[in-house]
């Protein structure tokens, strides 16, 4: 890792990287609340099951990473990322859940 203080080509393309990585986030930001909010009504249930998918892989992945984690600082947002991932996913799943529930019949 470069002196914080040199400057020179690396440094440069460590900020051209940054801003390029943070181009393409906000424009993911953006290409999906468009896509998410154009889905009709009766398509969110399957959208939900397609998203709780999703998550149980950044799941993975984070208990994949964090397994390798080498120091304390790595660790620590290893594991806080496994948490939240967790989080995510049984949310979800509550959620589709009480989803389904509401079009189940009442028991009379």
């Amino acid at each position: 890792m470069p002196h914080p203080r040199r400057r020179g080509p690396a440094r440069a393309h460590q900020g051209a990287a940054v801003i390029e990585l943070l181009t393409i986030f906000v424009l993911a930001v953006f290409v999906g609340f468009e896509v998410v909010s154009k889905v009709s009504t009766i398509l969110h249930t399957p959208l939900m099951s397609g998203a709780n998918a999703i998550h149980g892989v950044i799941l993975v992945g984070a208990i994949l990473i964090t397994g390798r984690a080498d120091g304390g600082a790595v660790l620590a947002l290893g594991l806080a990322a496994v948490f939240l991932a967790t989080v995510n996913v049984v949310g979800g799943f509550v959620v589709t859940d009480r989803m389904l529930e509401m079009f189940k019949g009442h028991k009379r």
